[in-house]
């Protein structure tokens, strides 16, 4: 049992859940019972993912890794690459139970990991292939929630960026290299943290889901006395707004059809706390064991980076919640940091 927990490294299961839950919030809807499908299906397609690994790489890690599960003999060459294809297809079949959209994504998916596995890995396109993975994990949370995909492509190419950075320090971890890509990884984590905290009005929404249909505010228009009407019309002196009808600095729009005094100016501050604290705790995670890896790229060290790097998609998917407007669905997300944080420890995530 604990080569099969080894083989599919079950500490790095953890980073899975957040990936559909920040894509549901990323485009624009709540996480709904077809949220735990997309969630069940990226789990198996992201374990098909490390049998499949570690079936491709068993002459490799004979000599680098000797004692991995395979190389060890502890488990049979045959029966990781049988538990991959096992998994591929409960997590396609997973998929078609959400609909089509949801099974053509993860198709996808499945297709990018295998490709990966078996092809891509040594070659320049490798990294890239696991970032589009990583990115494809995130939009199959966005369609399984019916939300609209484009909204979620901002999110899933920020995993992504990150994902690379960490899929081009794990190049040298078996036997070092040169600072350079720790160093890169520096800069990406970086630059990430600050577009997450940097304040982008087109992106923030209120917080609990989408408005109301009906109730949102075309650009240029202002609302009066139920009807819309165009910006720069002056209003006549004196008159009077229909009450429940005015929309106010530092008002919020509540179901019912009150405006709460205050409410959108204390949810907005309470979203950019959140997710800049979230960006620091990313940035935190990721950067500490990069900069060790690029003060010395030894072998050690670097699988300390990539570990630390996938540890930090955690904080990642959160804040990305978060900049979208969740912040709920932030938190869940977070809280998944302290077990893969403590399940780390016992089995490596790399």
């Amino acid at each position: 049992m604990h080569a099969w927990v080894e083989l599919l490294r079950l500490p790095a299961l953890f980073t899975v859940p957040g990936d559909a839950l920040a894509g549901a919030a990323a485009a624009g809807a709540r996480p709904t019972p077809r949220t735990l499908v997309a969630i069940a299906s990226s789990l198996c397609l992201y374990e098909a993912g490390m049998a499949l690994n570690d079936w491709a790489d068993r002459a490799e890690d004979a000599v680098d890794r000797p004692h991995r599960p395979l190389p060890s003999g502890r488990i049979r060459p045959a029966a990781a690459l049988a538990a991959a294809g096992g998994l591929t297809a409960a997590g396609l079949a997973l998929a078609s139970t959400a609909g089509r959209r949801p099974l053509a994504v993860a198709g996808a998916l499945a297709a990018t990991v295998w490709s990966y596995d078996l092809v891509l890995k040594r070659t320049p396109a490798g990294p890239v292939a696991m970032a589009a993975a990583r990115s494809l994990d995130l939009l199959l949370g966005g369609v399984a929630a019916n939300g609209d995909i484009r909204r979620a492509l901002p999110s899933a190419l920020a995993l992504g960026t990150h994902t690379l950075a960490v899929t081009t320090v794990s190049r040298h971890e078996t036997q070092g290299g040169s600072p350079w890509a720790p160093l890169s990884g520096l800069a990406t984590t970086a630059a990430l943290a600050w577009s997450i905290t940097h304040d982008d009005p087109t992106r923030d929404r209120q917080p609990g889901g989408d408005r109301q249909p009906g109730r949102d505010r075309k650009p240029g228009r202002e609302w009066h006395a139920g009807q819309d009407r165009h910006a720069g019309g002056d209003r006549k002196p004196g008159a009077d707004r229909q009450p429940g009808r005015d929309r106010r600095p530092g008002r919020d729009w509540q179901s019912g059809g009150d405006w709460q005094p205050g409410r959108a100016v204390a949810s907005a501050a309470n979203l950019v706390s959140l997710r800049g604290a979230l960006a620091a705790v990313y940035a935190a995670t990721a950067a500490r064991p990069l900069f060790h890896a690029a003060l010395n790229p030894s072998p050690q060290l670097t699988q300390r980076a990539v570990g630390g790097g996938i540890r930090a998609m955690i904080p990642l998917q959160a804040a990305l919640a978060a900049r979208s407007g969740a912040p709920v669905t932030a938190l869940l997300t977070a809280a998944l940091a302290p077990a893969a944080r403590r399940f780390g420890r016992k089995v490596s995530m790399t």
